[in-house]
Parts: C-alpha cells; sequence; structure tokens
C-alpha cells in the first residue's frame, strides 16, 4: 500500500474516532459525507450540514474537495453547489494537515468568521456589509429551513412544502376517504 493511501486510511479512522458521523459513497475511501454541527455561540449553533468530501488520489499532497450538501447562507459558500471558499483548503492546503483539521478548526473558523470582500455569496456578503441584522435573521432563517438535525439524513428531493403540491396532488375529495364512518 503506497503512502498516500495510508494516510487516507489513517485519516479517515481518525475522524470515525472523533465521534464525526461518516458515510461512505462507495467501496473506496475517496468520496464520503460527514455531518457537521454548526459550531457553539454561532449564528449556525444548532445546525447540522451535511459536508461531502473527495479525497484525490494524491491526498494528502493535494488538498480535499469539501462541499456543504444542504443549503448554507454564507458569504463564503456557494448557495447552490455548496462550494467552500476557504484559501486553506483551496490555496495554502498542506501535508501536515488532516481531515479532522478540516472539521474542528477550517469549517468552524470559516462559519464564525465570514469574509464578505472574498465572497462566493455576493448577495450574503453584502447584506452583512450593509445590514448586519437583516443577515443574521437570514442565516437563522436558512439554519431552520436546511439544516435541522433530524432532517440530516433526508435528500432536498425528499423535502416538499404544501407550496409544492399541484392541486392534482393535494384533492381532497371524499372518494378517496378509506373505511367506515364512525357511528
Amino acid at each position: 500500500m503506497s503512502s498516500p493511501s495510508k494516510r487516507r486510511e489513517m485519516d479517515l479512522m481518525k475522524l470515525m474516532m472523533s465521534d464525526y458521523k461518516v458515510e461512505m459513497m462507495n467501496d473506496g475511501m475517496q468520496e464520503f459525507f460527514v455531518d457537521f454541527h454548526g459550531p457553539n455561540e454561532s449564528l449556525y449553533q444548532g445546525g447540522v450540514w451535511r459536508i461531502r468530501v473527495e479525497l484525490p488520489d494524491a491526498y494528502p499532497y493535494k488538498s480535499p474537495s469539501i462541499g456543504f450538501v444542504n443549503k448554507l447562507y454564507h458569504p463564503n459558500v456557494d448557495e447552490m453547489s455548496g462550494s467552500v471558499c476557504l484559501d486553506v483548503i483551496n490555496q495554502t492546503w498542506s501535508p501536515m494537515f488532516d481531515l479532522v483539521n478540516v472539521f474542528e478548526v477550517f469549517l468552524p473558523q470559516l462559519l464564525l468568521y465570514p469574509n464578505p470582500s472574498d465572497p462566493l455569496n455576493g448577495e450574503a456578503a453584502a447584506l452583512m456589509m450593509r445590514d448586519r441584522p437583516a443577515y443574521e435573521q437570514k442565516v437563522k432563517e436558512y439554519c431552520q429551513k436546511y439544516a435541522k438535525p433530524e432532517d440530516i439524513n433526508a435528500s432536498p428531493e425528499d423535502k416538499s412544502s404544501d407550496e409544492e403540491l399541484s392541486e392534482d396532488e393535494y384533492d381532497s375529495s371524499d372518494e378517496q376517504v378509506v373505511g367506515k364512518p364512525d357511528p
């Protein structure tokens, strides 16, 4: 076994032993999901995000690819793709770092200290700089809507709201009632 694959295995085991829920995507150890809890004392506290992690063949010499699966309102996270703008992952990665660093240091720091001057979500960055209370309210709304712990395993397609139902699906005619009426 080559050194990068041993390191990948070791880092993954270390992450699993650090009480993170890790779900493998296939038989290999290169793609997996990690459940990440918003840091305490932050706007994201109480939220849970599913993070998609992809380890390149050259890991740990090349950084992992990290993305939020469920939506997050943050200047440095692309709202649609979940991509993360974080220098330590994208540019200054070092083999000294491991997966536990990503989830215990880098992502919490990102959520605690957003950088609106280097945005992936321009709307969030502009709102944060222009109207901080409105920005904070929108972050909390996203947490309530997209990051509830009980919803973490539901795929986005599973989540529907009354607004998404067509008239056919919402038909409540008496013909569909099954069973006998109460005496």
